[in-house]
């Protein structure tokens, strides 16, 4: 077994209690697909049990942290100390549909010197609570599923790369911009993919599961421990500039060294067209 942090075996102790119920409302969901009451209610009551789960539990280990949190916004703590950054279910359209796709995230990012805002994320993990996949990371210790260490693919060859994305759906995203960058990436890869979690799309590529991903118009909690679990793999995580600026306003381009920056290109060259 990896050797890691008790921070880790915190977040992970928590996402796991927090699942066993989120499991069952999953079953619940399946049911409610055919009644006339509909399971849209029931699902965001399922975001709000499911944070609300992860926060005592987490708390309890951190009473001095703060939180930012998908459903119940940002909790100041201690300015001089961590926050954590919480997506209860990442993937809530697939938990809506009975697809058995979703994922708990939790990250910590670290303040900056003085109390002075946000800096690095530090830790991450990406549960998933069906499949019981564990995908963690910490600074300078790597990123891990369950005991297997990850590397992001080797491959080089964007012909041979298969790239996940999120698509533009109503009231999100703009869809004439996300079609030209689709428009430069598609001819050159293997495949392109959207499955509808950002956090499980990250922890794919810093598995080599998928060699790269992009897409824009996230929250910040759906992509914070995808982020390190990405650059803790060996890969590299930018926004669409290939700086980090973008980073806290959902918009990421994650991939190996060499597909990350041919990526970029074509990204850039698509939004200058």
């Amino acid at each position: 077994m990896p050797s890691h942090s008790g921070l880790i075996t915190v977040m992970e102790r928590a996402a796991r209690k927090a699942a066993g119920r989120l499991r069952r409302d999953f079953g619940e969901v399946e049911h409610l697909q055919v009644s006339r009451k509909g399971p849209a209610d029931f699902v965001s009551l399922a975001d709000e049990r499911t944070e609300q789960a992860l926060v005592e539990e987490l708390r309890r280990a951190r009473p001095e942290w703060g939180m930012l949190l998908e459903e119940g916004g940002s909790i100041e703590g201690d300015p001089n100390k961590p926050r954590w950054v919480i997506d209860p279910i990442d993937g809530t359209s697939n938990f809506l549909h009975s697809i058995p796709h979703f994922a708990i995230s939790i990250a910590v990012q670290e303040p900056k010197p003085g109390g002075q805002g946000w800096g690095d994320l530090s830790h991450g993990l990406v549960y998933q609570p069906l499949t019981d996949e564990s995908f963690w990371a910490e600074k300078g210790r790597g990123a891990w599923l369950h005991d297997r260490r990850l590397r992001v693919s080797s491959r080089r060859d964007m012909s041979e790369a298969l790239i996940a994305t999120g698509i533009p759906f109503h009231g999100h995203g703009d869809t004439p911009r996300w079609q030209k960058i689709a428009g430069a990436v598609s001819p050159e890869v293997a495949g392109i993919r959207r499955f509808g979690s950002a956090a499980l799309d990250l922890a794919w590529v810093a598995a080599g599961r998928f060699d790269g991903f992009w897409e824009e118009d996230l929250q910040f909690w759906d992509i914070a421990a995808g982020i390190i679990l990405v650059r803790e793999a060996g890969g590299f995580v930018t926004d669409f500039r290939g700086g980090d600026a973008g980073l806290a306003k959902g918009q990421i381009l994650a991939g190996n060294g060499d597909l990350h920056s041919r990526l970029h290109k074509l990204v850039a060259g698509a939004l200058k067209g």
